[in-house]
C-alpha cells in the first residue's frame, strides 16, 4: 500500500471501544476501513466466504438466510483452534483483498488520512509493515466484558472466552 495517505492502523480488543474511535477520526476528515464490517459482509448471505465455509465445516454453519451462523461458527471456532486457522484462511485473504480496495477507492478520492480499523492487526502480523502509526484502544479488561455483554448480549462466559483468544494488552502494547 503505497500513497500519500497517511495509513494509521486503529486496533484493540473487543468492546474496547474502537469504534468510537473510528468514528472520531472520521468526523476529522480520515477515510475508514473497517476490516469487521469487511469480514461480516463476505460471511453474509452471497457473501464470497459461503461456499469454502459450507465446503469446509458444512452447509449446518449456513443459516438458513445463506448467511454463516455466527453463534454457531463462534462456538466451533473458539473451541478447536485448527477450525479457526481454517476460518481465518477463508476469511482473511478475502479481507485483504477488499481492504486493498477500499484503500485505493480512499486514495483516488484524495483521502490524506486512511484509518484501517483492524481489530486482529496485532494476531495477523502482516499489517504493521504497511501502516505509517498504529493506534490502540484500550480499557480495563472488565469494562470490556460489560460492553461486550451488553451490546452483544453474550453471557459472561462466552465474552470472556473471545477476550482470551484476542491478543493479550501486553501484546498490543
Amino acid at each position: 500500500m503505497r500513497g500519500t495517505a497517511l495509513r494509521i492502523g486503529l486496533t484493540g480488543g473487543i468492546g474496547s471501544g474502537k469504534s468510537t474511535v473510528a468514528r472520531t477520526l472520521v468526523a476529522c476528515g480520515a477515510a475508514l476501513v473497517d476490516a469487521d464490517a469487511i469480514s461480516r459482509a463476505v460471511t453474509a448471505a452471497g457473501g464470497a466466504a459461503i461456499p469454502e465455509i459450507a465446503a469446509q465445516f458444512g452447509s449446518h454453519l449456513i443459516a438458513a438466510d445463506g448467511a454463516m451462523d455466527r453463534e454457531r461458527m463462534r462456538q466451533v471456532a473458539f473451541d478447536d483452534p485448527t477450525a479457526r486457522r481454517r476460518l481465518e484462511s477463508i476469511i482473511h485473504p478475502l479481507v485483504g483483498l477488499e481492504t486493498l480496495r477500499q484503500y485505493e477507492l480512499a486514495m483516488g478520492a484524495g483521502s490524506r488520512c486512511v484509518v484501517f480499523d483492524i481489530p486482529l492487526l496485532v494476531e495477523s502480523g502482516r499489517w504493521r509493515q504497511q501502516l505509517d502509526q498504529v493506534l490502540v484502544v484500550d480499557c480495563r479488561e472488565a469494562t470490556q466484558i460489560d460492553r461486550v455483554m451488553a451490546r452483544n448480549g453474550w453471557p459472561r462466559d462466552v465474552a470472556e472466552k473471545i477476550l482470551a483468544g484476542q491478543a493479550s494488552r501486553r501484546q498490543r502494547l
